[in-house]
């Protein structure tokens, strides 16, 4: 007995693992999730001939007859790959290449198409990995998943009627309509009637006038009309192409039969007949719904362009006037240059004469200055000149007479004589000038080098003959120089 219930539990466990599959579950909805079959290519897109069909409400050409395709590898890796989308496949707020391959994990955000105005992005998934007994109920059927439903599934036997006339035998209802006119979806939120013909004949102007333009009043009123009409004509179609395929295998099985009754046979021949039928109806709704969405295309077209022309026209204003503005501020700001030039040539040609005037008072004072300096000089020159040695005084002395002398002269005219050299007097007394030495010292910081020189070796000669008299000499001294 264990070994039969571990024998169950490990059955369970693989059932529940073979249960698992992957998908994408759309962000925010309980509803339109898309089931990836595996070792398959699963193609997205508005088309009919693809996995699965999605259709934009808000904008009925966001997404692409062929979208993008997601295929496993063989080491169960899934990718994307963008069929060169109008407005493309972005995985993680990143836009994929086209046409190449885009490798995503579990739990990638897969998002189809761009947001518009603002609003959330319409169709936003996320790859998981769920049990499929969980989530069938959120799955969407793809298109050959739902003929293959079609087929499958029984239907249930109604009352006889014949072809191509209006009696009704016992049993049907009053309101029952031809097969052409119902849609074999099982989903009855997407299955939608054919229109009759006063329906289409309804329809068609709004497409067929030809003196309408195209970014007209009327066109734009019927747009979301336009587009109603197409998802129905969508939703027709499938049901009309899934309705072929099972007349054509319930045909198939009737022809095999080797031994078919009378009844087999004429069922066999309505069938054929409802099958033409239906193949007439399914490629004037083709062509129908093929010319409608070239005519819709083209029309979004031409008010693209014209909305852009008129954009670009108004661009076009925006920049002349804007160009006007820069210019009167231009020409104002020049005005304001000019005045600020010509003040300032006015200040320049004041500071100019200012310049000038002072200028020639500083010369003027200079020429002055120079002057009283020479004249200076020439007095100081003549009245502090001593007229023994016809130098500058070197340690003035006065004498009695009110002369001056060089004290180094002035004793060597003593030895000779005893008189003053100017007046003849004779010397009783010489008398140090402090006076004179301080004043002939300021004047010689003001000559040149040459003669500070000079001067400077004259006062070592005379300073070097005194130590060399001072031991003959002795104590000794002129009784007039104490």
């Amino acid at each position: 007995m264990e070994e039969v219930d571990e024998e169950q539990s490990s059955a369970e466990g693989e059932n529940c693992v073979n249960d698992k599959t992957w998908c994408l579950k759309r962000v925010g909805k309980d509803t339109g999730w898309l089931r990836l079959y595996e070792n398959s290519e699963v193609t997205i897109g508005r088309g009919l001939n693809v996995t699965h069909q999605i259709l934009s409400v808000s904008c009925p050409l966001m997404i692409s007859r062929n979208h993008c395709m997601l295929k496993q590898r063989e080491d169960g890796q899934w990718t994307v790959t963008d069929n060169e989308s109008i407005n493309g496949v972005w995985v993680n707020g990143t836009r994929i290449s086209p046409r190449k391959p885009h490798a995503i994990q579990q739990g990638d955000v897969v998002r189809l198409g761009v947001p518009l105005d603002g609003n959330p992005v319409e169709f936003e998934y996320i790859l998981v990995r769920r049990r499929l007994s969980k989530i069938k109920d959120f799955l969407t059927k793809g298109v050959a998943a739902e003929a293959v439903a079609n087929i499958s599934v029984p239907k249930p036997k109604k009352s006889k009627r014949k072809f191509g006339t209006d009696e009704v035998e016992a049993g049907t209802t009053l309101d029952s309509k031809s097969k052409l006119y119902r849609s074999s979806n099982t989903d009855k939120s997407s299955a939608q009637p054919c229109p009759t013909a006063a329906a289409h004949q309804s329809v068609l102007p709004a497409y067929s006038g030809p003196n309408d333009p195209p970014g007209s009043s009327a066109h734009c009123s019927d747009g979301s009309q336009q587009l109603a009409t197409l998802q129905r004509y969508n939703n027709n179609l499938r049901a009309l192409k899934e309705r072929m395929e099972v007349t054509q295998k319930r045909a198939a099985e009737l022809a095999g039969q080797e031994r078919a009754s009378a009844e087999q046979q004429r069922k066999m021949q309505e069938l054929q007949e409802q099958m033409e039928v239906l193949r007439g109806q399914l490629n004037s709704q083709q062509e129908m719904a093929l010319h409608r969405v070239e005519m819709l295309e083209k029309s979004i077209c031409e008010e693209e362009r014209r909305l852009e022309m008129q954009q670009a026209q108004q661009n076009e204003v925006g920049l002349k006037k804007q160009l006007e503005e820069a210019l009167k501020e231009q020409r104002k700001v020049i005005e304001e240059l000019k005045h600020a030039r010509e003040g300032f040539k006015e200040v320049l040609q004041a500071k100019d004469k200012e310049l000038e005037v002072t200028k020639e008072e500083k010369e003027k004072a200079r020429a002055q200055k120079e002057e009283v300096v020479t004249q200076m000089t020439e007095v100081l020159e003549n009245e502090l000149q001593c007229i023994i040695c016809s130098e500058l005084f070197i340690e003035a002395v006065t004498l009695n007479c009110a002369h001056s002398f060089c004290q180094h002269c002035i004793g060597d005219w003593r030895r000779r004589k005893d008189e003053c050299p100017i007046c003849r007097q004779a010397i009783l007394s010489q008398t140090r000038s402090l006076v004179l030495d301080n004043c002939i010292d300021r004047m010689v910081e003001n000559l040149s080098t040459e003669m500070k020189e000079r001067r400077l070796a004259l006062i070592r000669e005379r300073k070097g003959e005194r130590s060399e008299q001072s031991p003959i000499c002795g104590s000794g001294s002129d009784p007039g120089q104490q």
